[in-house]
Order: structure tokens, then C-alpha cells, then sequence
């Protein structure tokens, strides 16, 4: 059987993500033996899912694996997946739907590895018991954003010292809340993770602007910022696991 997989991402007008979703397209399609891998978008920008779909079934496949490339689930993933099945009546290529990037061990791995890498290239040598963990999220209308989220916050307070999460927006706590509670834990070491799976424009731009002004203010000791966390080998190989799940079902 000769396999699709189709990435179905929020959109970005961001340069960075149409480059990061090309190579995790090619990573996935090489690791994972497809004869088809792309991506598209639910919204912002082209390409929009129709044309997705219809690219992919230019391709000779038996099947397509839709992923939502999500962190959280949500409104947005059920748009995504109802605009892509619409399209099924009009062909006999078999659509199958993967579940997101969410309450996965990997994702718990992704930040783990994000922060070991940081203190790494910082050359800071202590227990990870004695470092603390400040995990920056989107924020979302959802109430299982949240569940997603502190899924992982607690699947790795056995590992630090003190592991805690906060929003860019929508939601709370914020940044201002987020950065003033570990700053009463007194850390040794703070590591802050954002939390999302692009570089778009959020990442670049929209957290500093909260986050800058808070840490200047501050009295922590020291303070390191990862990368995000979607251009990691485990996500790659977390959606080609996501994608075998449904798969394995035909």
C-alpha cells in the first residue's frame, strides 16, 4: 500500500515556518516510508487545505494520513479535520486522522531535552534537582489547552526543582505571573521554555515583548531561554507515531 501523510498546520505568514514544516515534511517522508508528505494550512495563508488535499491526490497513493499539527486540542483541530473530510466522498484514496501533538511522553521528552541542551551550551554544570523550569504556552479558549499542558509540567517535577507554567495570552497565569512566582522560589538557575511548535511570529517577537520588560525587573540569578520545540528528531518522530496509530486500524 503506497501511503500520504498531509500536515495540517494553524498557518503562519512567518518566512521560518513554511522553511521548519518543508524539512519535517522531508524527515517524515524519508524515516517514515511515504510516497507523499507535504503540509498546508487551516488558516492565514496559503496553502489551504482544499489545496492540500487535492496536491496529495495528484501523487499515486492508497491512503492519507491527516495529522493535525496541533499542541493543543481545540475548535481549531475540528475545523481542520471537517474542512479535510469533506474531500473523502470525492475520491477512493482512504483518509485516516491522527491524533495532535498532545498528552504524549514525547512532548514531556521535547522539553526536557530543550532544557538539557540549554544549560549544556551555557555550560552549567548542576543537578537538574537544583535547576527550575518556567514552560511559556500560547493560551487557549480550551479548557483541555490547559490539561495538555500541565500534562507535561508534571511529568517533569520528579526530574527539577520546580516546574511551572504560564501564557502568552488568552489565558492565566501570564508571563508577568509566571516570571514572579519562580521568582519567589529563589532559583539557582531558571530555564524558560517556549513552548510552541514554530518560529513564527510569537516566538520571534510577541513573547519578548512581555518577557523582556519582566526579567529586567527581576532578581533572579540566572536565566536561559531555549529554542522551541518544534524542529526536534522526536517530533518527527512523534507524528510518524501518531500517523501509525490510525494507520495500523486499516
Amino acid at each position: 500500500m503506497k501511503r500520504g501523510l498531509l500536515l495540517i498546520d494553524r498557518g503562519s505568514r512567518e518566512n521560518e515556518v513554511k522553511d521548519e514544516l518543508e524539512l519535517i515534511c522531508q524527515r517524515v517522508k524519508e524515516k517514515g516510508n511515504y510516497e507523499f508528505s507535504n503540509y498546508c494550512f487551516l488558516e492565514v495563508i496559503p496553502p489551504f487545505i482544499e489545496e492540500g488535499i487535492k496536491k496529495a491526490l495528484t501523487s499515486e497513493i492508497d491512503s492519507l494520513t491527516i495529522v493535525p499539527y496541533f499542541l493543543y486540542p481545540g475548535k481549531k483541530i475540528k475545523a481542520a479535520v471537517n474542512e479535510a473530510i469533506k474531500f473523502q466522498a470525492k475520491t477512493d484514496v482512504k483518509f485516516v486522522v491522527s491524533k495532535p501533538m498532545t498528552m504524549h511522553k514525547t512532548m514531556i521528552n521535547l522539553v526536557d531535552n530543550r532544557v538539557t541542551t540549554s544549560l549544556e551550551t551555557n555550560g552549567i554544570k548542576i543537578a537538574k534537582k537544583n535547576v527550575d523550569v518556567l514552560i511559556i504556552g500560547h493560551g487557549s479558549k480550551d479548557p483541555n489547552a490547559q490539561l495538555s499542558i500541565k500534562y507535561v509540567v508534571d511529568g517533569l517535577r520528579s526530574t527539577y526543582r520546580n516546574v511551572s507554567h504560564c501564557f502568552l495570552e488568552i489565558e492565566q497565569p501570564n508571563i508577568l505571573q509566571g516570571v514572579l512566582k519562580c521568582e519567589k522560589e529563589n532559583p539557582q538557575v531558571l530555564v524558560i521554555v517556549f513552548y510552541f511548535l514554530h518560529e513564527g511570529a510569537h516566538v520571534k517577537r510577541d513573547i519578548y515583548e512581555d518577557l523582556n520588560p519582566v526579567l529586567e525587573k527581576s532578581k533572579l540569578n540566572k536565566v536561559l531561554i531555549t529554542k522551541h520545540i518544534g524542529t526536534d528528531e522526536k517530533m518527527i518522530d512523534l507524528i510518524i507515531e501518531r500517523a501509525k496509530e490510525v494507520e495500523n486500524a486499516i
